[in-house]
């Protein structure tokens, strides 16, 4: 049975859509917004003068981690792309600058979250770096001016004008190497900046300050064994004049820099190391010049003695490639940042300290599996390390846990067939997990279906089943039932079959007599599917053959209807939701959306759009499509009941989207805009062509946002803390008389009991406060007694009575006290008529008064 609908009908429908798509304006209340996943392991990451906080890049924002607990403090917003270069300010260690593709370069205060300044320089800049020699000057890699060839880069100084305003432009720029790399590691300071070297290709390059020349020393790419002689990374030593390099072949060498003589063949010296058996990756000195780190694909830290190399410690197994490596300047921590998007920070005593793990991207950097949403934790399920399916929290950007699929060892070989995970689905109750491993060697192909349950104990999945070859060819699509009463798996393969897989003995996944079968197979006139999807109610399951759409009956596996849309085969397939369960979707390689109504089977409407991907939202009627458009992709969202779109937003990223998922909200919306109602129950998240992970969200969101981030002003650089609102601001003038006595000996502010800054205090994580010694003259002030009652006319007493004796002097500080006692408080202009002044001889003769001996009145008033 088939039914297309009549002709005037379809491109009646198929008109009004269209129309609807392109006169639709995209609402300016939802933005596309990067909600995180990004590489965290682009650039080399920083750690504070203190080592209590870590600090790397993270695509358009600069994110700040504490090293204790590994949770995220900070998030610097500002740069409007990619984050390229971070180093600490040498002349203040509570501030880091940053660089960015956008053309500024940034200073922050990373202890709360401030912006201090911008400094804009409208050129790409693809590397910074900073020398304590240099004050207020900054050096940044930028392409070479005039070259229209973009791999040609060259070193600059920028000096950093000091202005008043936020924003500053940057004019003075002086070139100080040409043809350098534009990678952060290929260019170091040595001697706390005499001198730079820089490594592109097989040219070492070094540039001396003092003298401002440039030396330079150009190899070939091969020697005489065949060995790769190409740069792969410098570093400098912080003491000596030592020049380390690694290179493709795995060896470092220690160049010996003189200073006039380095172009010279006979005249520099070098030492070489071997222990890599792939290219060095990255080479970091210790602040005090003692060892040098090493890493590469091997996932091991090497420790060099400097000047000892034969000695070398190890710390192994460190789980994927080392990319960069960085030391805290007390040389307490050592820093390394991996290509599974992961940063390990460990101690000098070879500890692990931390692990930061970001949203791993797959093995080739590709994300294979579709992106699912774990009913229990909420969290982002997909492929991560090699063999893996990581289970990532999209609220606070870290990975929860990884879930080993494979089970076996992975080795970092080219050319080297392993087991990847290639599909996984979840059931709706996130009781059972269904995941396909494959491996390919020559023309053998080996794939095995693992059901995993979740255990309750553990807290994780538990393999369940193993099912070796489920189909003779590769699994196209897979999805679990959405009906609770029963459990059931459906595949489809390539053999041109689809399997039903059922829960035998008990549905609960705890029961150790849970097993797994397969029920029913079906096929379609020995076409290949491609799609498969239930239905809300669990009552019907839709398998796309090529062109034609199946329907069959859970209860029976009878076939009900077909439905075909020539030309072009199925690429989506989704049912409706809640009161459009009556709809089936399905977009076809032909630009092609297709809506069939099952009550009536026949084609209720379709539109000529390329729809790339097609995603249902489980908690509402909405359905949201990406389409591609003069390679831009822009998304609408509609319901399968009306051919008019309730949002629609032109370009949302450039390239594809490859994959996308609805997340249910912890706390739903309460828009009334229809064009940001769609975003009330759940959060639409979609997977960029670069593995950018992106989302929706409306303005009030980000208002909110950014109020619970906003920063207060502060007061002489003095961080806004519990203790700061504790002790409150102690400097302020005295701007009101005093009246009484105690007014004036005491001007200590006593808080209440049960105050809530007090509360605040001691509520607020250890981490996020600023170490003792910021507050301890802030806190010692508060202590002290305000000087308000000292008056004038007393120190005028004091500066007179300087050249009495000592007897004289501690008589006239207690009469001084005495007076001070009688006269009380003292008003502006009225000091002179109350208390009149008497000269330095009436007071000598009114202290041999006091001191005369006057007992003899006594006795003779007694006699």
């Amino acid at each position: 049975m088939r039914n297309r609908g009549s002709p005037r009908e379809r491109e009646s429908q198929r008109t009004k859509f269209t129309g609807q798509v392109d006169k639709m304006v995209a609402s300016v209340e939802v933005r596309v917004a990067r909600c995180g996943g990004s590489r965290i392991n682009f650039i080399e990451p920083i750690i504070t003068l203190d080592s209590r906080f870590l600090l790397c890049a993270s695509g358009d924002e600069v994110h700040v981690y504490s090293t204790n607990t590994e949770e995220r403090v900070h998030i610097l917003q500002g740069h409007t792309d990619l984050v390229t270069g971070l180093r600490l300010n040498p002349s203040n260690h509570l501030q880091v600058y940053s660089c960015s593709l956008d053309g500024t370069v940034k200073l922050w205060d990373f202890t709360d979250a401030l912006l201090i300044k911008t400094y804009v320089v409208r050129y790409k800049i693809f590397s910074l770096y900073v020398s304590k020699n240099h004050a207020g000057t900054v050096f940044i890699i930028l392409p070479m001016a005039g070259n229209t060839n973009t791999e040609s880069y060259q070193l600059v100084a920028l000096h950093l004008p000091k202005t008043t305003g936020p924003e500053v432009e940057a004019t003075e720029i002086l070139s100080v190497l040409s043809d350098v790399s534009p990678i952060q590691r290929a260019t170091s300071f040595g001697r706390g900046g005499e001198f730079i070297a820089s490594a592109n290709g097989v040219q070492l390059t070094v540039y001396f300050f003092r003298n401002q020349k440039t030396y330079r020393r150009v190899g070939s790419s091969t020697d005489k064994k065949g060995a790769k002689n190409r740069f792969t990374c410098v570093s400098c030593h912080p003491k000596d004049d030592c020049i380390a390099t690694g290179h493709e072949d795995g060896k470092i060498r220690l160049w010996q820099v003189q200073l006039r003589n380095f172009n010279q063949k006979k005249e520099y010296t070098y030492s070489t190391d071997h222990w890599h058996h792939s290219a060095v990756n990255a080479l970091h000195f210790t602040p005090e010049g003692t060892e040098l780190l090493s890493g590469g694909v091997e996932s091991v830290l090497v420790l060099w003695r400097y000047e000892a190399s034969t000695k070398k410690d190890f710390v192994p197994r460190l789980g994927s490639a080392i990319d960069h490596i960085s030391v805290s300047p007390d040389g307490s921590l050592y820093c390394t940042s991996h290509r599974d998007n992961k940063i390990v920070v460990m101690k000098s005593s070879r500890d692990i300290a931390a692990v930061i793990q970001g949203l791993v991207k797959g093995v080739y950097n590709d994300i294979r599996t579709d992106l699912l949403i774990d009913p229990r934790t909420k969290a982002l399920v997909c492929n991560g390390k090699p063999g893996h399916l990581q289970f990532y929290s999209l609220r606070h950007d870290k990975q929860l846990y990884n879930l080993d699929i494979v089970q076996q060892e992975y080795i970092h070989e080219s050319g080297l067939h392993q087991y990847e995970v290639t599909k996984a689905a979840i059931d709706a109750q996130g009781s059972w997990l269904a995941t396909v491993e494959e491996r390919q060697e020559n023309a053998e192909l080996d794939i095995s279906l693992k059901l995993w349950a979740y255990d309750e104990t553990t807290q994780s999945f538990q393999l369940n089943t193993t099912i070796s070859m489920p189909h003779e060819g590769q699994i196209s699509a897979m999805c679990f039932s959405s009906c609770s009463e029963t459990t059931m798996l459906v595949t489809t393969g390539q053999d041109g079959h689809f399997k039903a897989w059922l829960l035998a003995n008990s549905p609960n996944a705890q029961d150790e007599g849970a097993s797994w079968s397969c029920d029913f197979v079906g096929s379609y006139h020995h076409r290949k599917p491609s799609r498969c999807c239930f239905s809300a109610d669990g009552s019907l399951l839709a398998v796309s053959f090529t062109e034609v759409v199946t329907l069959w009956s859970l209860s029976s596996w009878e076939l009900l209807v077909t439905f075909s849309q020539p030309p072009g085969e199925i690429r989506d397939l989704c049912f409706g939701r809640l009161s459009c369960s009556k709809y089936l979707l399905g977009t076809t390689t032909k630009n092609l959306l297709c809506c069939w109504n099952l009550l009536t089977c026949s084609l209720e409407w379709s539109s000529a759009v390329d729809v790339i991907l097609l995603q249902p939202d489980p908690l509402s009627e909405n359905v949201a499509a990406f389409s591609l458009t003069s390679g831009n992709v822009d998304l609408f969202v509609f319901k399968p009941s009306e051919p008019r779109p309730l949002f629609s937003q032109k370009a949302v990223c450039s390239g594809s989207v490859r994959r996308a998922v609805f997340a249910p909200r912890e706390e739903m919306l309460d828009s009334c805009d229809e064009s940001t109602q769609w975003l009330n129950r759940s959060q639409l998240y979609f997977l960029t062509e670069r593995v950018e992970l992106m989302t929706f969200c409306t303005k009030s969101e980000e208002d909110q946002i950014m109020a619970s981030s906003k920063q207060l002003v502060i007061d002489d650089s003095v961080a806004v803390t519990p203790f700061y609102l504790l002790l409150g601001k102690h400097r302020k003038s005295q701007r009101e008389t005093q009246d009484t006595i105690s007014n004036q000996t005491t001007a200590r502010m006593q808080l209440p009991q049960g105050s809530t800054t007090i509360r605040e205090l001691l509520h607020t994580p250890a981490h996020v406060l600023p170490s003792a010694s910021f507050l301890c003259n802030m806190f010692v002030s508060s202590l002290l007694i305000s000087k308000s009652g000292v008056r004038e006319d007393g120190s005028c007493r004091e500066e007179e009575m300087e050249s009495e004796n000592e007897e004289e002097a501690a008589e006239q500080e207690s009469e001084g006290e005495m007076e001070a006692g009688v006269q009380g408080p003292t008003v502006q202009g009225f000091m002179t008529e109350l208390t009149p002044q008497l000269s330095k001889a009436q007071e000598r003769e009114l202290r041999k008064l006091r001191k005369t001996d006057f007992s003899w009145v006594g006795t003779l008033l007694d006699s």
